[in-house]
C-alpha cells in the first residue's frame, strides 16, 4: 500500500503538469492563429476552380501556391485517448488537433499568396494524413495537412455602408 500512494505522489504532479502544458501550448497555437486569421481577414480565399472576381487583365498570371503543416499529439493526450477508446465517445484533443493542422495550413498559402503579391486564393484542397496513428509501432498520433491552391489577383470588394444597406436582390 506504501509503494502505490509513493507512485501516486510521483505520478499525479507529472500527469497533471502535462496536462497545463498541453492545454497551455494548444490555447497559446490557436491565439497564434486567431491573431493571423485576422491579419488576413480580407483575403479572399474559395474552393471554386474558377476565379472570382479576378481582374483582367491581370498584374500577374495566376500560380500555385502549396503549404504542408504536421502537428503530433503528446504522450499524455495519446495514454487518455486511449481510455476513451476503450469506453467509447469523441477523442476530442485529436479533433482539435486535426482543426488546428487544417487552419494552420490555409494560413500558410494565405501568407505564401500575400507574399507573391497576390490578394486571393481559390481552388483551395485541403487533405489529411494519418503519420502514426495507426501505421506506426508507437502509435504516437500526428494530424499532417497538405493544403493547394491558385493565387490570383482579385478584384478588392466595396466596403458595406451602414447608411445605405443593400438587400439581396434589391436593384441599385
Amino acid at each position: 500500500m506504501e509503494i502505490l500512494i509513493q507512485l501516486l505522489i510521483i505520478v499525479a504532479p507529472l500527469v497533471i503538469c502535462g496536462l497545463i502544458i498541453g492545454r497551455y501550448n494548444e490555447k497559446k497555437h490557436f491565439a497564434n492563429v486567431n491573431e493571423r486569421e485576422s491579419a488576413y481577414e480580407g483575403f479572399l480565399t474559395s474552393q471554386l476552380k474558377s476565379y472570382p472576381g479576378a481582374v483582367l487583365p491581370a498584374p500577374a498570371p495566376p500560380t500555385v501556391v502549396v503549404a504542408e503543416v504536421v502537428i503530433a499529439s503528446d504522450y499524455l493526450k495519446s495514454f487518455l485517448s486511449g481510455w476513451r477508446k476503450i469506453f467509447g465517445g469523441e477523442m476530442k484533443s485529436f479533433t482539435t488537433m486535426q482543426e488546428r493542422a487544417k487552419r494552420e495550413v490555409i494560413l500558410r498559402l494565405i501568407e505564401q499568396a500575400h507574399a507573391g503579391g497576390f490578394n486571393a486564393v481559390c481552388n483551395v484542397r485541403v487533405e489529411g494524413v494519418d503519420l502514426g496513428g495507426n501505421t506506426s509501432r508507437q502509435k504516437v498520433p500526428m494530424a499532417a495537412v497538405i493544403g493547394s491552391g491558385t493565387a490570383y489577383h482579385a478584384h478588392k470588394a466595396p466596403p458595406v455602408s451602414p447608411a445605405s444597406p443593400v438587400s439581396p436582390g434589391s436593384v441599385a
